[in-house]
């Protein structure tokens, strides 16, 4: 893995700032700790930060082709490289180096735009063609690796890796987007192609940028989304078979690696199948990491020990704390922006672990979205069939009112939540589905915006994002409809924002073999029959990994990979809360009503609502507000501009 940073001037006789430009580049150093590179033309400067993986001795980048005429900085693999490098000189290219950096210098001098469709594996790159005077950037599929970028008000063109390169930019406007403070509140980050700055973006997954001088920005242009279409005839058996043979292929070709590999082991079915495919193809065994916790409710660590002794790994684990909060305030460093997932500590744990002992990790990350792992979904599609039976004009007129009137009950299992319940029967399916996912209800927003934010709002919405996506889904079914919204907004927004920024903090690359498209596409085509069957989800993945995985490991109740937060917060935390949430930059904002937050504070600290997932929420907006206050200590026209971000 890597850093990636450029500077474009997007009109005539610009010039690019090169100690701006080894700022940026130095902003990303934790992201390849092994070297770095700039490349400074007319107009034009590329930056690069190296984590060695493959062609250690000559990889280096930003890297040519034979004339100079095209040069790339890149940051992921590409894991079809030998066969496109094999195609590539077969075609009249020749080869300076063996890593797969050089093959997307000759496949855009080969195929142009359309070289991302020949790419199989994880990228975020950019290519100056000096010849055309085009700069062509791309994103992969997925999302696995993020890209960023503005546009400055002098006409300059700049993107990065991560958010935190380009608020180096004296020019940056850090005005904050207040759809994408609605937009946090409900999902606990900020979903693609925004950020929390008004003038920046982040590049949508499977979308390309390409730029010529003197032109106006050109739109994101998608060249990849995921289809559906109408589900394959398949048996259960002939199903379980192809699915192990694609996910032995998948796990194999992401095995290459010149420095030391391993995999996360968390306890659950993801990654025990991906630790049960690597060692049925590696020759010595295979290095594994853990995170144990020491709460029982948490701690997954004895499922993790029975999948390492039975493919005799090499396992080391370690066992967090409850009261391990000491990286609160260093997730806004690392983040760059509001980010409310709380897992980011013991993922961050997990990879300081494994890069102790390897330098590339593989994940099971994944899984849940594609082969319907989620316990929301199977409520929602006993909602759904509910719904299908009643019109909607009708279930508003019901349930509405149950749902407005009932008690709330967050204390007690799901099924008894009947409020939860009622107002997702009075909703469409993607407005309920929103509802489901949300962090906070349309209530607690509402309590919480105060009047300045209300106005600046005016009508916005954050489950229009929702709705955008549904319109694009080529499908009916309602299990794949859910399904795409999550791998549009919350596989890229969350787990893999969380899985990069945490790797790359410790100069770790994860490789997730679930995430190949390859395998994503052929699983959508699967009826969700084969992934959702009755109560029980990931069906045909179960049934698959009988032969290879304890049976307790795979029929287990999902545990997920949190944190304590209430008795945090009830605890080691209280302290500081009134502090942080009713003072400060929060005070100083004016976003928010401070006697709401208040109100959320004692009903926790009272144990009469568990209050802790919007608390943590705002913990964690405060965390970058004070961050970006503290980029400009003592200026207070930068303090109000960046608070209020009018």
């Amino acid at each position: 893995m890597c850093g990636i940073v450029g500077l474009f001037s997007m009109g005539i006789g610009g010039e690019v700032d090169t100690t701006l430009l080894k700022r940026m580049n130095h902003e990303q150093r934790h992201r390849g700790p092994d070297g770095d590179g700039i490349f400074v033309d007319d107009g034009i400067g590329l930056g690069h930060t190296r984590l060695s993986i493959i062609d250690i001795a000559s990889g280096h980048q930003p890297l040519f082709n034979e004339d100079d005429s095209v040069v790339v900085t890149y940051n992921g693999e590409i894991y079809n490289f030998p066969e496109l490098m094999a195609e590539l000189q077969k075609l009249g290219h020749r080869f300076k180096t063996r890593c797969d950096t050089e093959v997307i210098v000759h496949a855009w001098e080969e195929w142009g735009e359309a070289c991302v469709r020949r790419f199989r594996g994880m990228f975020a790159f950019a290519v100056w063609d000096s010849n055309q005077q085009v700069l062509f950037i791309a994103r992969d599929r997925l999302g696995i690796k993020p890209l960023f970028y503005t546009l400055l008000k002098d006409g300059s063109f700049a993107f990065s890796s991560e958010l935190k390169a380009l608020k180096v930019l004296p020019a940056l406007s850090r005005k904050l987007d207040h759809t994408s403070i609605q937009d946090y509140f409900s999902f606990g980050y900020i979903p693609e192609p925004k950020t929390i700055y008004q003038s920046t973006y982040k590049m949508c997954p499977g979308h390309t940028l390409t730029l010529r001088r003197n032109r106006n920005l050109p739109q994101q242009k998608p060249y990849w989304d995921l289809r559906f279409g109408d589900p394959i005839a398949i048996s259960d058996e002939d199903a379980e078979g192809e699915l192990v043979s694609r996910l032995k292929e998948a796990v194999n070709i992401r095995m290459m690696s010149e420095v030391p590999l391993g995999a996360f082991l968390s306890g659950g079915v993801d990654s025990g199948a991906v630790v049960a495919m690597m060692a049925e193809h590696s020759e010595s065994p295979v290095n594994t990491c853990s995170i144990g916790f020491d709460v029982d409710s948490f701690d997954e660590s004895n499922y993790a020990k029975q999948v390492a002794e039975r493919y005799q790994t090499n396992h080391f684990e370690q066992t967090v704390a409850s009261d391990d909060f000491s990286l609160v305030d260093k997730l806004s460093l690392l983040y760059d922006e509001p980010y409310a997932d709380s897992s980011a500590i013991p993922t961050y744990r997990v990879c300081q672990l494994a890069k102790g002992r390897v330098t590339v990790a593989l994940s099971g990350d994944g899984g849940d979205e594609h082969l319907a792992g989620y316990r929301r979904y199977c409520w929602h599609m006993n909602e759904e069939r509910l719904r299908g039976k009643i019109p909607l004009g009708v279930r508003k007129k019901v349930f509405g009112p149950l749902g407005e009137f009932y008690p709330k009950a967050d204390w007690a299992p799901r099924v008894f939540r009947a409020k939860t319940t009622f107002e997702a029967l009075a909703r469409s399916s993607v407005d309920a589905y929103f509802h489901s996912v949300s962090l906070t209800s349309d209530q607690q927003r509402s309590d919480l915006f105060g009047d300045t934010l209300k106005r600046s709002l005016a009508d916005y919405d954050s489950r229009e994002i929702f709705r955008h996506y549904a319109d694009k889904a080529d499908t009916e079914d309602p299990l794949s409809l859910i399904q795409y919204l999550d791998v549009k907004t919350y596989l890229v927004g969350d787990i893999l924002t969380k899985v990069d920024r945490a790797s790359m903090a410790h100069g770790l690359e994860v490789r997730v073999p679930l995430l190949d498209h390859f395998l994503v596409e052929w699983i959508a085509q699967l009826p969700s029959s084969l992934k959702l069957r009755g109560q029980n989800g990931k069906h045909v993945f179960k049934k698959a990994m009988e032969p290879h995985l304890p049976h307790n490991v795979l029929y287990r109740r999902k545990m997920g990979f949190g944190v304590p937060l209430a008795d945090w917060f009830r605890g080691p935390l209280q302290g500081i809360l009134k502090q942080r949430l009713l003072g400060g930059v929060i005070a100083e904002c004016g976003l928010f009503n401070l006697g709401f937050i208040e109100q959320v504070i004692d009903q926790h600290l009272a144990k009469t609502r568990d209050n802790s997932v919007l608390i943590w929420t705002l913990f964690m907006f405060q965390g970058f507000l004070q961050q970006e206050l503290d980029v400009f200590p003592g200026s207070e026209t930068s303090r109000a501009s960046l608070v209020v971000g009018a």
